[in-house]
């Protein structure tokens, strides 16, 4: 299996931590069984060197596995973020040589 990165992208009013989101979240990683390899870490300071896209905001990370691209994008599109006008940026990692 690859494995992914998910960055998550948030709205700019968008408040961590609130009851509802946060059994949102656990509830989608829990369905998420063997296949979340490192659940990751909120971002809670930020800030950005260059281009950053469309204004959302890094909002957290987590690694996963997956057969490819399009099974990673199906998990990543039952993030709670999605639902609440965030986004997830997916990426497949690549083991450097050496």
């Amino acid at each position: 299996m690859a494995e992914f990165i998910f960055t998550y992208r948030t709205p700019a009013d968008y408040t961590p931590g609130t009851p509802d989101g946060i059994a949102a979240w656990q509830a989608w990683f829990h369905g998420m069984g063997s296949q979340l390899r490192d659940l990751g870490k909120p971002v809670f300071n930020r800030a950005t060197v260059g281009a950053s896209g469309d204004g959302a905001r890094l909002g957290g990370y987590s690694l996963v596995t997956a057969e490819n691209l399009d099974e990673a994008l199906t998990l990543a599109k039952g993030c709670p973020i999605v639902a609440v006008g965030g986004g997830v940026e997916v990426g497949e990692l690549a083991d450097l040589p050496g």
